[in-house]
């Protein structure tokens, strides 16, 4: 009888803890949750409250219902760990019990988001561990002999060569027009764009729904379905620190904040040669000349991507060659619509034609006053629509997103 009591003691006394590989959301700027999830470290989980020692083990808890049994938890990844998978989730599961919290830290950072399942039987963090952190995991359980075990584990994850980074705009902070896509250019060809766009969100105050659609391999973009509210806040929220992609693994947790101003939206008739600028409730008529027959300005949305008070114009950077060739080194009140070359600016050398004929090599001209007047008015992200000219701008063309349909637009997601 001695002996049963003794057997009986130590089996409530002794909690294992095994840990193995994980992925858990570990950039700066993630939020806790109920139940976050702590700082990456390598090493063995260890029970501080009261249990012993812990082995490190990657054998699968026992399943045992005894209620007299204690907990066994188990952390993934595995304690002291030094090359931790960084697509993997921190994970920690409990036999003979139940968790009560689970805390993991980022060192030199915030509590990694997680959830408990509502059994209270497994947590698993939110997004993957990622590249080069070092995380500390916590969790408490209640077994089902009624006792507590703490149970911590420290890791490490791995710092693979293979990376890819994405150039994202707007920046965070500033205040673009109301046709500004929210755009992400990779350094590489993504091969598992599904993966990569599960961890892209746009957030808006107010809200209003929006896609994503790739164009090619590396440049994605989001818009709404319509132009922005004026003074919409918008947010891109990056969490692709240890996204796998193929053999990629992403390495950037980002989240940028930028404001649509004013609304302003710009109409060019080909035909009419005249230019519409409407905002804040009044709408100002400039007399134009655009493109000339065989050099037409493009139909279609554009979007102002910058603007250069004097900047040269060279044929040659548009591939236009011979009789048609032009070097101007002084270009003024320069407002650049597509990367191809597709300007709105003063053109004082078409004097005479503003208002009667196109007479441009595919750019929108102005009088010196006209042009300083809008150059001052607009700002990046403001459409400009070309109509009754020839051949619609390409979506891809700066930021011609808007010349799609919203049903071809939306089947260009990668979850579509």
């Amino acid at each position: 009888m001695r002996r049963l009591q003794k057997l009986a003691a130590t089996m409530a006394a002794v909690a294992v803890v095994a840990l193995a590989g994980g992925c858990g959301g570990g950039g700066s700027g993630s939020k806790a949750s109920k139940n976050p999830v702590g700082n990456p470290a390598a090493g063995s989980g260890t029970p501080t409250a009261g249990g012993a020692a812990s082995s490190s083990s990657s054998a699968a808890p026992s399943t045992s219902s005894s209620s007299s049994s204690a907990a066994v938890v188990v952390i993934k990844p595995a304690a002291n760990t030094s090359d931790a998978d960084p697509a993997s989730q921190i994970q920690v599961s409990v036999a003979n019990g139940k968790l009560t919290s689970v805390t993991a830290q980022l060192s030199g950072g915030g509590a990694v988001a997680g959830a408990l399942d509502a059994s209270g039987a497994s947590w698993t963090s939110a997004n993957p561990v990622g590249i080069g952190h070092t995380y500390l995991v916590t969790a408490v359980a209640t077994g089902d002999d009624g006792k507590q075990q703490t149970v911590t584990s420290q890791f490490t994850t791995a710092k693979p060569a293979n990376v890819y980074t994405g150039t994202y705009t707007p920046d965070n902070g500033t205040t673009f027009g109301i046709a500004q896509p929210v755009s992400i250019t990779f350094d590489k060809p993504i091969p598992d764009k599904a993966a990569v766009e599960k961890q892209l969100t746009v957030t808006s105050d107010p809200p209003v729904d929006g896609a994503w659609h790739w164009f090619g391999s590396q440049r994605v973009d989001w818009r709404p379905q319509q132009y922005w509210a004026a003074g919409t806040k918008v947010t891109l929220h990056m969490r692709l620190d240890g996204v796998k992609s193929g053999s990629l693994y992403g390495k950037q947790n980002r989240d940028a904040t930028f404001t649509i101003g004013r609304a302003l939206v710009a109409t060019m008739d080909a035909d009419a040669h005249k230019m519409t600028v409407t905002t804040g409730g009044k709408t100002t008529t400039l007399l134009t000349s655009s493109g000339k027959p065989g050099f037409e300005t493009w139909n279609g949305t554009m979007t102002v991507l910058e603007k250069d008070q004097d900047i040269r114009m060279n044929s040659t950077t548009v591939n236009i060659f011979g009789v048609n060739a032009y070097d101007i080194p002084h270009v003024y009140w320069a407002v650049r619509l597509t990367p191809s070359g597709t300007f709105v600016h003063g053109a004082p050398w078409n004097e005479g034609k503003f208002g009667k004929v196109n007479g441009s090599h595919g750019c929108i001209g102005l009088s010196s006053s006209d042009a300083e007047w809008f150059f001052n008015q607009v700002i990046p992200g403001d459409p400009v629509t070309v109509v009754n000219s020839k051949d619609t701008v390409k979506p891809d063309n700066g930021f011609g997103d808007w010349n799609l349909s919203w049903a071809d637009w939306t089947a260009g997601s990668a979850l579509h």
